[in-house]
């Protein structure tokens, strides 16, 4: 029988990617239903042959390029544990700046109208229900079978979202929020990158939009100000080479105090802004 620790080297050494060893630990956590800082203190343990059995099928299936989230079924964001499936977003450690941003606007004891736009895994929309527990959270997805998810992660985390189906604003009538928060689908149609990696396996729905990326960007922005209460602040996630577009659309819906933030690797990744209040 193979040592843990020697199993975690040779599929570190196969598996090819950035996060090699996150994965092999990830896929080897899942069967044994242990975390990572277990494998320090029992690296010289023996797997019995039916586990090692079962780690290396699911490292077969990570080597050809599925996500380890499609996996083992779940992701961890912000505090929270979240399942993930084919027909939704696989939450990313960017995407925790945009919670990390809204939060900073605020007093944790306000209480706010807050509202997640493309909710997905209902990511973004938990973890601000989480921090924020005098706030009235709701998050809209266009896939039915997203919202059963975030419906699901919401029910797993004990936390309380409204959930509507909903094509962006369209369903949300003349309701006024606090905050508006995104994470929009931002790559353009022609990317070589949906071809790459994780990609291939997530919903074109919640990646693509449009030639250059900006389609629903621009939808949102400019739909999003008949929804904001005065001195609302609106927080979009785009991608790396977006910013000075997404602060002129910004701009020019009437939107101040605007400013894109960079994440840990020093790229654009959000862009935020603060609704006049008109006379």
């Amino acid at each position: 029988m193979a040592t843990i620790a020697a199993l975690l080297r040779e599929a570190s050494s196969e598996i090819g990617s950035e996060s090699a060893r996150i994965d092999a630990e990830l896929l080897l956590g899942f069967v044994l239903e242990k975390n990572s800082a277990w494998f320090i203190a029992h690296g010289d343990d023996e797997l019995p042959p039916a586990m090692q059995a079962e780690f290396l099928e699911l490292l077969q299936r990570r080597k050809a390029g599925e996500p380890v989230a499609h996996i083992i079924g779940s992701r961890g964001f912000w505090t929270l544990d979240l399942a993930v499936t084919a027909d939704t977003l696989i939450p990313r450690p960017e995407t925790e700046l945009l919670v990390e941003l809204a939060i900073s606007k605020f007093s944790p004891d306000k209480k706010l109208r807050i509202l997640d736009l493309g909710t997905g895994t209902g990511a973004i929309a938990l973890a601000m229900a989480s921090e924020c527990k005098n706030s009235e959270v709701v998050a809209v997805d266009k896939s039915a079978n997203a919202l059963a998810v975030a419906i699901e992660n919401a029910r797993t985390n004990h936390l309380r979202v409204e959930f509507i189906q909903s094509d962006w604003f369209a369903g949300l009538q003349n309701r006024k929020f606090d905050l508006i928060v995104s994470n929009p689908p931002y790559i353009p149609s022609n990317d070589p990158h949906l071809s790459l990696g994780d990609l291939r396996f997530e919903p074109l729905s919640a990646l693509v939009s449009g030639s250059d990326g900006l389609d629903d960007i621009r939808l949102i922005v400019s739909q999003s100000q008949k929804h904001c209460l005065p001195h609302a602040w609106l927080m979009i996630e785009h991608g790396f080479d977006q910013g000075e577009a997404v602060r002129g659309l910004f701009f020019e819906a009437g939107f101040v105090h605007i400013e894109t933030v960079r994440d840990l690797e020093h790229r654009d990744r959000v862009t935020v802004g603060q609704w006049a209040e008109m006379p």
